[in-house]
């Protein structure tokens, strides 16, 4: 019986030493029924070229592709525009100058096609710098490569150790552990048909990945495997490094989401949000006792600093890692 198609999705932009090394890695996937997507955001620099130079090889490995080079829209619109024109049943969406394991793509459909109240499965990155070499970080997120030496080995054992969190417990992708920060590892296998209930990327919410894990989390279980099947890339442009910006952007997105909270009607969706909505936790429900109990709880079981000042939400910037 023949596999269902599998979407990839490679949002590019200014990665012209890396976006071969990407589109390479999904080559090399032992999955077959492919469908490979990209589309260069109106890079600056040689990205599109190097997309354009593998279109032959591209187009007799995979089912389907297609190949775009556009001016430049931003990172929302671009992956809203990938998840428009894919016709996959499950979609893969990755950076163009991270990599994806050989297996990695079989192994997340594995445990999809087997559990349909599942919508996402992901697996552990390790990391890598700048010149694709394998590292680990210490305690500050600087690179070592002395693996014995290292506070974290993977991005997925730094996220489990800072945010107190086990990955292989049933908690794992629930909406009252994402709603304070977004820990969900890159390289996630999405089943499509969860987009007719969540809706696709809003610009009014700018850290894309924390609003998509929120959205899937209101109606659908998450599966975290516990082996490395995706190659986070760490050097000097990553986005989660421009702290300031991350925190107005946790702050923005946050805002977003309460505004959908507070216009939804959560009998529609998975338990857990209604009841962590009805305890005071997200600012659906507003009182004295509650924002004092809801700050309180935040700061010691999260890590991250929450403050209401008549009404308003008043953010300040998170020490947790979205």
């Amino acid at each position: 019986m023949n596999k269902p198609l599998i979407s990839v999705l490679i949002p590019a932009y200014n990665h012209e030493n890396y976006v071969q090394e990407t589109i390479k890695s999904i080559i090399n996937q032992t999955y077959q029924n492919i469908e490979l997507i990209v589309i260069d955001d109106g890079s600056k620099d040689d990205t599109w070229n190097k997309i354009n130079e593998m279109k032959e090889i591209c187009e007799n490995r995979f089912s389907n592709t297609i190949l775009i080079s556009r001016q430049n829209k931003g990172l929302c619109e671009t992956n809203n525009e990938l998840i428009e024109k894919s016709n996959g049943e499950f979609i893969y969406i990755i950076a163009s100058d991270d990599k994806a394991e050989p297996q990695a793509i079989e192994k997340l459909h594995a445990f999809l096609s087997q559990k349909p109240d599942y919508a996402l499965c992901v697996g552990d990155n390790a990391i890598m710098d700048s010149e694709s070499k394998i590292c680990y970080w210490d305690k500050k997120r600087n690179i070592v490569y002395n693996k014995a030496k290292a506070a974290y080995k993977t991005f997925g054992e730094y996220l489990q150790k800072t945010q107190n969190l086990d990955f292989n417990a049933d908690y794992f992708g629930t909406y009252n552990t994402i709603y304070p920060r977004n820990y969900i590892p890159n390289g996630y296998l999405i089943r499509k048909s969860i987009f007719e209930k969540t809706g696709l990327l809003k610009k009014e919410a700018p850290l894309e990945d924390y609003y998509l894990m929120l959205q899937i989390s209101k109606y659908a279980k998450m599966k975290y495997l516990d082996e490395t099947l995706f190659l986070y890339r760490w050097h000097n442009t990553n986005t989660i490094k421009q702290k300031d910006r991350i925190g107005n952007y946790i702050n923005l997105t946050r805002i977003y989401e309460n505004h959908i909270l507070e216009n939804s009607d959560l009998s529609t969706m998975r338990p857990e949000v209604k009841e962590f909505c009805e305890k005071g936790s997200c600012y659906k429900k507003l009182n004295i006792l509650n924002l004092f109990k809801r700050d309180v709880y935040m700061y010691l079981k999260h890590k991250t600093y929450i403050y209401s000042l008549l009404g308003k939400i008043i953010y300040k910037k998170s020490k947790s890692i979205i």
